[in-house]
């Protein structure tokens, strides 16, 4: 598979990422950054290892990955830029017009688009990815995990990151530079691996191994025989 087709074009930051914490710790490449939900709990998000070179956890993880990979929130592109030098086809999709910026930059290619929009390569990738807690994304994890079983191919894996921890829940948060700059609200989860495991079973994907690297913890989930596309594995060509 290849992306050749789906190029884009390079992303422009809009003006507004001066005040947007999230860009601009992605822009120093370090934090603080926060994210503040509106209960009052306060969420570290580690930017700094997000714009560093990929871990040996991270490392772990691009071990695991096959063929054709897509990276679901992939922020500033480690992942990407460091599955594109072993030799993958790779994208990486991501809302932040600054982290799709900056993983081009790096040398990677990704689009400014939501999961949940029309992606390039449906029911074709061999291999997607949820890291650094992006279970949560959009504040549905049931919903997400569907999304996905449409975009993999049968018998794609998802490797995802999750809480060892029984957390299960749904927040409104925003970032939070530490000095009273605050990002927009949008819908997050938080997600422990008991509760991943209940809402995979729910939605067509088979639990696989489950590996735990620096303090980090990694589920695979697999396609059930069965559900999603029935075009068989993703081919070499071109996606639609």
């Amino acid at each position: 598979m290849s992306t050749d087709e789906q190029t884009p074009e390079p992303c422009a930051v809009p003006e507004s990422r001066h005040e947007d914490p999230y860009a601009q710790a992605l822009a120093r490449g370090r934090g603080p950054l926060y994210m503040r939900c509106t209960d009052g709990g306060i969420l570290l998000s580690e930017v700094d290892r997000w714009c560093a070179a990929p871990d040996s956890a991270d490392r772990s993880v691009l071990r695991r990955c096959h063929g054709a990979v897509l990276d679901i929130g992939c922020g500033p592109g480690r992942l990407v830029s460091a599955l594109r030098a072993r030799g993958h086809v790779v994208l990486g999709i991501d809302i932040s017009h600054a982290a799709v910026a900056r993983t081009e930059h790096t040398g990677g290619l990704a689009l400014c688009r939501s999961v949940f929009d029309r992606l390039p390569g449906e029911g074709l990738w061999n291999t997607a990815l949820l890291m650094d807690g992006n279970i949560g994304i959009g504040g549905d994890p049931r919903a997400l995990l569907a999304r996905i079983g449409s975009l993999v191919a049968p018998y794609g894996t998802l490797l995802v990151e999750a809480a060892p921890e029984d957390i299960d829940e749904r927040l409104d948060v925003r970032f939070d530079d530490g000095r009273g700059r605050l990002g927009r609200p949008f819908p997050w989860a938080r997600v422990g691996l008991p509760a991943l495991r209940r809402k995979a079973a729910a939605t067509g994907w088979q639990t696989g191994e489950h590996w735990t690297l620096d303090d980090r913890h990694f589920l695979v989930l697999r396609r059930h025989h069965g559900t999603g596309s029935d075009r068989g594995p993703a081919p070499a060509g071109r996606p639609h």
